[in-house]
């Protein structure tokens, strides 16, 4: 008897695991992760061309490294190494190669629906130290829309405006 009821316990407890696991795990999953930013240059440098509302930094800027991930649940991390202004012109020389801004945000782009219409969402971080190198982590939670549909993650000295975004270069 004690040999059923323990086995009838058992198989209620794998069960609850099977019917509760991916139930959970669908509420956190990673939407996006990189190991690549693209820096702010060219045509995208300034306001003429702004991604999504976002506008381009004023000056060109290059990054050595980026690693990201932004789950479904909004939890957001970004790390930057070497996030600085361009090492050459049009950047004045006493600059190049270095990070002014004192504090870097991150902000989620998506595209998602309101009232069935398309529409972007952005929504930033509260700022977050960067060294002088361009060196800073951002960990955060976002209230993402839902849908996010196609997220690119930008870095900037606030959310109107990036020095680097997901993707390649």
């Amino acid at each position: 008897m004690n040999r059923i009821i323990g086995s009838l316990i058992g198989t209620a407890a794998v069960v609850a695991l099977l019917v509760q696991g991916p139930a959970a795990s669908s509420r956190n999953q990673s939407m996006l992760e990189f190991t690549t930013m693209t820096p702010v240059t060219g045509p995208y440098v300034g306001a003429s061309n702004p991604i999504r509302g976002i506008n381009g930094g004023g000056l060109p800027w290059q990054i050595a490294s980026a690693t990201g991930e932004l789950s479904s649940n909004g939890r957001l991390e970004v790390e930057v190494r070497g996030l600085v202004l361009f090492d050459g012109p049009p950047v004045p020389e006493a600059r190049r190669g270095t990070n002014p801004i004192p504090s870097f945000q991150a902000i989620v782009s998506c595209l998602t629906i309101t009232d069935g219409s398309p529409a972007t969402v952005n929504t930033a971080t509260a700022p977050f130290p960067a060294s002088s190198s361009g060196l800073s982590e951002i960990e955060a939670r976002l209230s993402l829309p839902h849908p996010c549909i196609a997220p690119i993650v930008f870095v900037g000295p606030n959310g109107t405006t990036w020095f680097a975004a997901s993707g390649r270069s």
